[in-house]
């Protein structure tokens, strides 16, 4: 695995008012990428990356944010082709992780994956093909 995160997402509950916040607020620089239902800040050797936490926990593959438990955060390790995402996911599970979400094809059109480290937070491993953020 390459020692980097591409990508941390924060689940929200309101998505305007966190986006103003971290746009207007802190001045955070958002990305230009036309999504409806989320939005990206492109920061300094990583993204930023703000979906409503009742989805973020639906991605992962679990019944609710609110029933599970889940914190609202997850880290993003995005690697160069499907193959890797999936040679990265059988990685993590004989270091010790769990496959929470086999990999598979996305809505958004990437390929992805999820495990929990051994401490119970959750990386996404996936493939964009639209941008590079290996």
């Amino acid at each position: 695995m390459k020692a980097k995160i591409s990508l941390i997402t924060l689940g929200v509950d309101d998505l305007d008012r966190a986006t103003r916040f971290y746009r207007d607020g802190l001045g955070l620089p958002q990305h230009a990428l036309e999504s409806e239902g989320v939005a990206f800040f492109d920061l300094e050797g990583t993204w930023l990356g703000l979906f409503p936490r009742e989805e973020l926990a639906k991605d992962i593959g679990l019944p609710s944010a609110a029933s599970s438990g889940f914190g609202g955060v997850t880290l993003a390790h995005n690697v160069a082709s499907k193959e890797a995402v999936d040679a990265l996911l059988e990685q993590a599970v004989a270091a010790g992780g769990t496959l929470v979400k086999p990999a598979q094809e996305v809505f958004w059109g990437g390929y992805s994956g999820y495990f929990q480290d051994t401490e119970g937070h959750y990386w996404e491993v996936a493939y964009n093909p639209f941008m590079d953020l290996t």
